[in-house]
């Protein structure tokens, strides 16, 4: 693996140019404007365009630049095909591809999805990208989340493209989230295991992570009860053992009454995720309006953690934040703000940051995102397919590789700031992304101003 050490010089000048303004050179797009902005998602789109299998038009996980050569990982999962899926949409918006060859991209990509392998219309969790075969030695699991971002790009291309609404709808409604669905707790269990014959031991109780979408999709289409939603723990009863004791108060939604706790750090009140993750807080938003429709809960929730996040780099003295799961230069690992979850032991952090985190707050706080996307550049974490996954600010070690799922966040977070929700509007005209509004705008979390 080729290592990029950038000297505590270095990493000092950087820290000084997050707070200060300079000129741009001539000819050169203003960081953080529009332009720039087009430039980072054309670059990210390419990985879409040079990775994606031209015969199966399914999309490698993960692609590393080492020493030796460019190492593929030719395997693909549900959550890859819907980034895929939401990329080529957003790629089109932007005016990087015509619509024929978005339409022909994905017509390709819904012809591989109706031969794949499946359980009661759910996809396992790995395939090979070369013939859409089962990859079995990696198990035969079902996750809900994972179906839960396949269903959202089925819902946005069925949208975007009608000529391929037919093919789209059989295959979202060939999923039944019932099926994933635990009635006694009312949550989504975290999966099944077709070898085995068995649901997973847990079920995805903390609300502010990122299955909330599969919930929301499960509920949209009908599978689901409402109740579901209010089922979810915003934070754990203040008598169980969590990372924080909450503060809060018990409403009632439809019947469910609902504890409706917070936590606090450096002054800010936010209800957190599970680990502290920021793609759990915010990799829905990518789909679902929370930030126009859910203004005194998940929205205003969503604004809440991005500026925990900023408050713990700014008190590590890290010259950049954004804290998520990435790839590191041995293989992938979790990293977060363990005082922004709810889990006692939190997602660790090592001066790890993932550009994907942030970028994931552009239509949060536009002008912080922007700055911090100037300073990863300057940091050298970035290249011929945009943002390289991740970069240590306490080593200045880069991790040079690029993810599907990380690049999918990025190219459709880019696409919604610049073209005006532009995919979360086709999710909300999708009968599925709208029947559900209503959840997000009658609660209010504890944390109003």
């Amino acid at each position: 693996m080729r290592k990029w050490v950038v000297s505590l010089l270095s990493l000092v000048l950087v820290a000084s140019l997050h707070f200060a303004s300079a000129s741009a050179a001539p000819g050169v797009a203003n960081p953080g404007s529009d332009a720039e902005l087009r430039s980072v998602a054309q670059r990210t789109w390419q990985y879409f365009a040079d990775h994606t299998d031209p015969h199966t038009h399914l999309p490698l996980d993960e692609v590393r630049i080492l020493d030796s050569g460019i190492k593929k990982a030719e395997h693909t999962s549900p959550t890859n095909i819907g980034m895929y899926m939401l990329s080529t949409v957003s790629a089109h918006e932007l005016g990087f591809i015509k619509r024929e060859e978005a339409v022909q991209r994905m017509q390709g990509t819904l012809n591989t999805l109706e031969k794949m392998e499946k359980w009661r219309g759910f996809l396992y969790n790995w395939y090979y990208t070369k013939d859409a075969t089962l990859k079995k030695d990696w198990g035969q699991f079902i996750s809900s989340v994972d179906n839960g971002w396949y269903a959202s790009g089925l819902i946005v291309i069925r949208q975007a493209y009608p000529e391929l609404s037919e093919e789209a709808t059989a295959l979202l409604d060939a999923m039944d989230f019932a099926d994933l669905y635990n009635p006694e707790v009312g949550q989504l269990y975290g999966g099944y295991d077709v070898a085995k014959g068995s649901y997973t031991g847990h079920t995805y109780g903390m609300f502010n992570t990122e299955p909330r979408a599969a919930s929301y999709i499960g509920i949209g289409k009908g599978d689901l009860p409402t109740e579901h939603w209010w089922k979810m723990y915003r934070t754990f009863p203040p008598e169980w053992e969590q990372q924080q004791t909450p503060e809060g108060h018990t409403e009632n939604y439809d019947g469910v009454d609902v504890y409706e706790g917070h936590y606090e750090y450096k002054g800010i009140q936010f209800v957190p995720s599970w680990g502290g993750s920021m793609f759990e807080t915010l990799m829905p938003t990518i789909v679902i309006k929370e930030k126009e429709l859910g203004q005194k809960g998940l929205g205003l929730n969503d604004k809440r953690q991005a500026q925990v996040q900023m408050a713990f780099a700014k008190e590590k003295g890290y010259p950049a934040w954004g804290f998520s799961p990435c790839a590191i230069p041995d293989g992938y690992t979790e990293y977060g703000v363990a005082e922004a979850g709810t889990w006692k032991d939190g997602y660790k952090d090592d001066g790890t940051v993932t550009p994907h985190a942030s970028i994931l707050a552009l239509d949060f706080l536009p002008g912080e995102v922007k700055k911090n996307m100037k300073v990863l550049k300057e940091l050298g974490a970035y290249g011929k397919y945009g943002y390289y996954d991740s970069v240590n600010v306490k080593t200045g070690e880069i991790t040079p590789a690029y993810l599907a799922l990380d690049q999918g966040m990025i190219m459709v977070s880019i696409t919604n700031h610049l073209k005006g929700s532009v995919i979360r509007n086709y999710f909300h005209q999708d009968k599925v992304g709208r029947t559900p509004e209503r959840l997000l705008e009658i609660e209010e979390f504890s944390i109003q101003d």
